[in-house]
């Protein structure tokens, strides 16, 4: 006897806006086949899933398509269309840190450019002044509010608010593993390619610099070190990435260290 077949939830992730082809820019879809969503049979839906929209991220016309390896990253990653749920693959690292009820949600928008000389990773480092993890360097992204329908969706409005990113310069692929901070922020990596013209345009509240780092230098294991730190009483283990006039560490270089995982275990 056949097993059931699971249902299949619609892939919208909230950023409803039609690109120059007339494709959702969120879940790649058409209007047709938006409105005929519910009309579908499962095994329709399932098709559109794992076949069409997987195909329309990686086509001919597409950001993704300036992307080496492009294939593989897509395999990597949790699909759009379900955020992962996890409860932070760090969590017992940070265990007598967290609190007893929820963490906070947040997202984070892992962007990476593709340019002659090779694929780059956007970073930020945060103005001084802030409050909390001033003049750290990370990625733009923050706390996922309640009108934010996804973590893609809330990463995407945090990186326009803190950088000036528009969506029609940035296509999201999929998550990466949910990591939990000494904050108590359990956050969502967003990973996307961003167009190479973007500009991006700092708030100056929030970001003092915007630069990029090559995907090679932080994807090799030798440039990755762990790192002792004591914190509420007891030794804790970070990792750090050193990068001319920069330091890349905590939350930032493990998210760096979660997609490279990822990708090694990706046929």
């Amino acid at each position: 006897m056949n097993a059931p077949l699971r249902a299949i939830p619609s892939p919208c992730i909230g950023i409803c806006s039609l690109d120059s082809a007339g494709r959702c820019r969120g879940c790649l879809r058409t209007g047709e086949e938006i409105g005929g969503w519910l009309r579908m049979n499962e095994l329709q839906r399932r098709q559109l899933m794992d076949e069409v929209l997987p195909a329309r991220a990686l086509a001919s016309g597409s950001l993704a398509a300036a992307l080496p390896g492009r294939e593989r990253l897509l395999r990597a990653l949790e699909p759009l269309a379900a955020a992962p749920t996890g409860q932070g693959w760090n969590r017992s690292e940070l265990a007598d840190l967290l609190p007893a009820g929820p963490l906070a949600e947040a997202a984070v928008l892992a962007g990476l450019v593709p340019r002659a000389q090779g694929v780059q990773v956007l970073l930020t480092r945060r103005t001084e002044t802030l409050r909390s993890h001033g003049g750290q360097v990370g990625f733009p992204g923050g706390r996922i509010e309640a009108d934010d329908r996804s973590p893609a969706m809330a990463a995407l409005r945090e990186s326009h608010e803190e950088i000036a990113l528009p969506r029609e310069q940035v296509q999201v692929l999929g998550y990466l593993d949910p990591f939990l901070t000494i904050s108590s922020y359990r956050v969502t990596p967003v990973v996307a390619v961003i167009d190479p013209d973007f500009v991006p345009v700092p708030q100056p509240a929030e970001v003092a610099e915007v630069f990029e780092v090559p995907l090679d230098f932080l994807m090799d294991p030798a440039n990755l070190r762990q790192v002792e730190i004591e914190h509420a009483g007891r030794i804790r283990h970070v990792l750090e990435y050193s990068w001319p006039g920069q330091r890349i560490w905590g939350a930032t270089a493990a998210i760096l260290y979660n997609l490279r995982r990822r990708l090694e275990q990706s046929p």
